[in-house]
């Protein structure tokens, strides 16, 4: 299994860019994302950023990350879910359109 992290821009170096993980420092590769400034948060896996994302989406995350870290190591998840805990599952955009048009088969 593959868990993103994310981590914050420090220095970008051509598609190279050396990237913050709380207190961890880490080469990424910028080659699916671009260029990026200085201080933005992206989502990688494997060392590769696949993705810019948001501080707010950094810090859900991290909390959820830190909630399964708790769990892993015989503690609770605490509020690490809170923002799921507090709204009612919905289906894609797509897949809700398929399901007002009637459709229930590809």
């Amino acid at each position: 299994m593959c868990l993103g992290i994310p981590m914050k821009v420090l220095s970008v170096d051509g598609i190279a860019a050396t990237a913050l993980d709380g207190d961890r420092e880490e080469l990424i590769d910028l080659s699916l994302t671009g260029p990026l400034a200085p201080g933005t948060w992206v989502l990688t896996f494997l060392g590769t950023a696949r993705e810019v994302i948001t501080w707010d989406e950094a810090r859900l995350i991290r909390d959820a990350l830190g909630g399964l870290r708790s769990l892993m190591e015989g503690g609770d998840l605490g509020d690490a879910f809170a923002d799921l805990d507090a709204r009612s599952p919905s289906l894609p955009p797509h897949l809700a359109a398929a399901a007002a048009a009637g459709k229930t088969t590809a």
